[in-house]
């Protein structure tokens, strides 16, 4: 092996770390996504064709190893102790006294530092090397999350031994800080979740919690948590003479330090520093719930010592919860994009936390039956950052007793905003509205039919689609069909050639066959691979239209679920209205019925590397003719992995889970066995 090779990626895994580091944690990214990923892929790719070069601090290799089936306990290096809390000026001048008083000192400096709201994890590094993340757990042992870890994108995999030299830090160390989940990733994750029908998080902590104990490596990457460091050991103990500098030179050594602190003189200027931050905190990406003061010098700290349970050195200040309680005067249902019902509280406004709340979620009719509230209760609202506020409680005391005169809330049985018939699937929680026009799902509704992979419509993305949807030129999705150039060209920057070009695109997808049709109408839980084996077993949308529950079920991987949500569909009338305009404008509604083998039925497959005589999609097709299923990823489910010339991480992750191997040739003999 060349020497060259090892050379290059090595310095492809530097290149790629200071690109993380940049994007990460300073947030000033030096390029493009695209081009950062362009990064990974030739380092994956190297990484492949030499897999005795990889190593477990490689870019590459933060998601990996097989899912845990529990948390080894591990004991800390030193106690991790909570702060005790203070809740005013008073208490916290009280705290300063003391300080004073213990150490025998008035000229004491403090460092002031967001109160992240997260949860406290220890980091151990053995020659710059990330080795161990802990959870703090019980204060004196943690649990072992370190392939979660390991998937947090400002966490240092390794650090190299210049830089720490440099920084003025010890090659064996300890990093303790806060791991949280920022505002904008909770929440996208609760959309997700709502829109797969799952329980949501209550608040971004919850959900970093649970996020970091997930069995399943991958799952807490997708979540994108971050990570600040502020404390740093050597054997268990402080490192620097100066807590100041401790930040400092995590800083410098590559750690993700959060910016908003400062260095102060006195509890006067500490003061200063909270009240200011009290009014910012809703500026932030990510939640506060206070400001943590700490006493600078590393030997004051030693000789304050600690009560049973906190250090006597630091003081959490914890602002007021952002909460207030207020009258329910009325509820009323929003239409999401998916066509989801939520309740939503119209509340007497009340002042939280600066802002004026005047509605908030109920999220479903489970979670309004568990508070047991009524139209008309007096009842407590929480809201955090950007997170949408939230009735918490129903109130019934001295100050505040439930009124008699009060009313139950039942979901309607028709949508808000088409009049539809709301349907709720048995077994799931959530209420829905089918229809395919109904004007507050529009919008998604067109992106999808129009999307690469359903109706193949290029150009037609988000603005164009909030353009058309505005004006009321595209009502529902039959009337894309109806579009002229005149109507484009009236619209904000659109050319003659580009109307011509929407409208070729348009016309094309006339051709396209009848499953992508069944698929761009959005009907719920029927995907692509759904559409196509309804296509192939009904020929033409006309008998899908007409089936039932019992006769879908005969469709491949069509269960009671899935036929319920598609006899919803077509049970509206407006759909199949929707269907008609579809077959008038000349969409290809009928196709070839297909029977599909069944040697291969309930076996999965995954794909990779070259395969010498067949593309990646003949050997997809030729599988999936056979009744077995194709899937991106390796997991235990994995019944066979198909592997040409250049395979990659995927056939490790096949070897690792002892899923059995097999080539082109194996492939064609299972295949020719097929009736």
């Amino acid at each position: 092996m060349s020497k060259d090779v090892e050379k290059k990626i090595e310095a492809l895994r530097e290149n790629i770390r200071c690109h993380e580091y940049l994007y990460y944690v300073v947030d000033n990214p030096e390029i493009s996504d695209a081009e950062f990923d362009k990064l990974m892929r030739e380092l994956k790719d190297l990484e492949a064709e030499h897999p005795e070069l990889i190593t477990e601090d490689s870019p590459t290799q933060r998601v990996g190893g097989k899912p845990r089936e529990g948390f080894v306990k591990v004991p800390h290096s030193s106690p991790m102790l909570s702060l005790d809390n203070t809740y005013n000026e008073e208490e916290l001048r009280d705290w300063e006294r003391r300080v004073h008083e213990l150490s025998g000192r008035s000229d004491v400096d403090y460092v002031c530092e967001l109160k992240l709201d997260g949860m406290s994890l220890a980091l151990i590094y053995e020659q710059g090397k990330l080795v161990r993340g802990i959870t703090r757990g019980d204060g004196s042992v943690g649990e072992d999350v370190t392939l979660n870890v390991r998937t947090v994108r400002s966490v240092p995999l390794s650090i190299p031994k210049e830089k720490l030299k440099k920084a003025g830090v010890p090659l064996d160390f300890e990093v303790r800080g806060e791991l949280l989940m920022p505002l904008a990733a909770f929440k996208k994750m609760n959309e997700d979740r709502e829109a797969k029908g799952l329980s949501v998080f209550a608040n971004p902590r919850n959900a970093t919690a649970g996020t970091v104990r997930q069995l399943e490596s991958k799952v807490t990457a997708e979540r994108r948590l971050d990570y600040f460091s502020y404390m740093l050991l050597e054997k268990g103990r402080t490192y620097f003479d100066r807590h100041s500098k401790t930040l400092d030179a995590l800083d410098a050594a590559g750690f993700k330090v959060n910016p908003n602190r400062k260095l102060v003189h006195n509890i006067d200027e500490s003061w200063e520093f909270i009240q200011q931050w009290e009014g910012k905190r809703d500026s932030l990406p990510y939640e506060i719930d206070g400001i943590v003061v700490k006493v600078d010098r590393t030997a004051l700290q030693d000789e304050l010592g600690f009560t049973g349970k906190a250090p006597r050195w630091a003081i959490a200040y914890k602002y007021a919860a952002r909460a207030g309680i207020t009258k329910l005067e009325d509820i009323r249902v929003q239409v999401g994009r998916t066509g989801k019902l939520t309740p939503v509280a119209m509340l007497a406004p009340v002042l939280i936390g600066g802002t004026t709340v005047r509605n908030a979620t109920l999220h479903n009719m489970d979670e309004i039956e568990r508070l047991g509230v009524k139209i008309g209760d007096w009842v407590q609202v929480e809201r955090g950052g950007d997170v949408i506020p939230k009735v918490a409680k129903v109130i019934d005391d001295r100050d505040h007793p439930r009124p008699r005169d009060l009313r139950d809330f039942e979901m309607p049985e028709k949508c808000p905003v088409c009049g539809m018939k709301v349907v709720r699937t048995e077994g799931e929680v959530d209420y829905r509205c089918v229809n395919a026009n109904c004007p507050a799902k529009l919008r998604e509704t067109i992106l999808h039919f129009a999307s690469r992979g359903v109706m193949n419509i290029d150009g037609m993305g988000d603005a164009l689609v909030n353009q058309l949807t505005e004006r009321g030129l595209v009502k529902n999705v039959a009337d894309i069909y109806k579009l002229t150039k005149a109507d484009l060209l009236s619209l904000e920057r659109m050319g003659e050639k580009s109307a011509q070009n929407i409208l070729d695109e348009i016309e094309g997808s006339k051709k396209l066959p009848l499953e992508r049709v069944i698929y761009g109408l959005g009907i719920r839980m029927v995907g692509e691979r759904t559409a196509q084996f309804l296509a192939e077993h009904f020929g033409s949308m006309e008998a899908l239209e007409s089936a039932g529950v019992e006769e879908l079920q005969n469709v491949n991987e069509v269960g009671p679920r899935i036929a319920e949500s598609i006899v919803e569909f077509f049970g509206i009338a407006a759909n199949r209205k929707l269907v008609e305009r579809l077959r008038e404008a000349g969409l290809t509604l009928t196709g070839l019925k297909k029977q599909r083998g069944t040697k291969l039925a309930g076996k999965m497959f995954v794909l990779t590397g070259t395969l010498a005589h067949l593309t990646r999609d003949e050997a997809k097709k030729m599988i999936e003719d056979a009744g077995g299923k194709v899937t991106a990823s390796v997991s235990k489910k994995t019944d066979y992995v198909v592997a040409g010339a250049d395979a990659g991480s995927k056939l490790d992750k096949a070897k690792e889970l002892g899923v059995k191997v097999i080539g082109e040739k194996e492939l064609e003999k299972l295949l020719s066995n097929v009736p």
